[in-house]
């Protein structure tokens, strides 16, 4: 059997604060992640290799960037999915990468490549507002169907979208969309396992195992975030406290707490005040801030406080 090696990009941005994922379409129309070969003759390293090819694909210049996850489950691949010029019987093994960039800026026309919120393909994941309805209307009752006299199925249901008291964790979005693979309601499952499409339809879906790709690289960023200041690899260089907070939230799904997250963000001493004033915006001027990226270099630097408004 011969073994490939190819790279999927999950490549990150924001903008006016919603979340973007660059998305190709596939030859089927399926939407997918940005995803080349490795070649070891060819590439010095893994990193160089997915710059390169991301490129070429899709017009952009990957900045900050860091390994996710290698995916190498057996029949992961569709015919849509796997590395141009592989043999038939060739199993593709796939290291999945986290990119953030500041600027969401339109693909060449040559491109094959778009910007898509990234609710598109996990709608019950934004809480921004309110609790998805869909998750009590669509979703719990055929979670509870599927686990009826199961208590483990029933359990890890609960605990992941937060059912019956449970707690909302918004890092579970790969634990959230794996539990909707194995009980059948996305429709890559349907695909995968040759059945008709279940009666529901739960987001978009993608080749191959790339919404799980994609799932993987949220809940890496949504916890980063609390713990390394990455979510300034998204911003402008000077932003507002209300667009950094907009930015937070749109990341998380969550609406946060104003005045604790700025209570816990001037503890932090991430950010400085430029003394220049946000003009133009019809409303009250706000001042303009700055990542301290120098002096959060210089130490263990944390992330940021997430302090919700409210629970779920």
């Amino acid at each position: 059997m011969t073994v490939m090696i190819g790279l999927s990009a999950v490549m990150v941005a924001l903008e006016d604060g919603e979340p973007q994922v660059l998305v190709t379409r596939r030859p089927s129309g399926e939407c997918a992640l940005p995803f080349g070969p490795f070649d070891p003759a060819g590439h010095r390293t893994f990193d160089l290799s997915l710059r390169g090819w991301v490129r070429e694909q899709t017009g952009f210049e990957i900045g900050y960037v860091e390994q996710l996850y290698t995916f190498g489950d057996k029949d992961r691949e569709t015919p849509e999915a796997t590395l141009a010029g592989a043999p038939p019987d060739a199993r593709v093994i796939s290291v999945g990468y986290l990119a953030l960039t500041p600027e969401a800026r339109p693909a060449g026309a040559s491109f094959e490549a778009r910007w898509q919120d990234w609710y598109h393909y996990f709608p019950w994941e934004d809480h921004r507002v309110r609790r998805p309805p869909m998750i009590e209307v669509e979703i719990a009752p055929r979670l509870k169907t599927w686990a009826a006299g199961n208590d483990r199925r029933l359990g890890r249901a609960q605990i992941a979208f937060g059912l019956d008291g449970a707690r909302w964790m918004e890092e579970r979005v790969l634990e959230r969309y794996e539990l909707l693979y194995e009980a059948g309601l996305v429709a890559e499952c349907a695909r995968d396992a040759g059945l008709p499409e279940p009666g529901i339809s739960l987001g978009g879906s993608m080749a191959s195992d790339h919404r799980r790709i994609l799932a993987t690289g949220l809940s890496r960023l949504r916890s980063k975030i609390k713990y390394r200041p990455v979510v300034f690899e998204l911003m402008p260089d000077r932003f507002t406290l209300s667009a950094l907070q907009r930015s937070v939230e749109g990341i998380l799904g969550l609406q946060l707490h104003t005045q604790n997250f700025r209570r816990a963000l001037d503890k932090a001493d991430l950010v400085a005040g430029t003394g220049q004033m946000e003009t133009g915006t019809g409303g009250r001027p706000a001042e303009l801030f700055t990542f301290r990226r120098d002096h959060a270099s210089s130490f263990s630097s944390p992330g940021l406080a997430t302090p919700r408004k409210s629970a779920d």
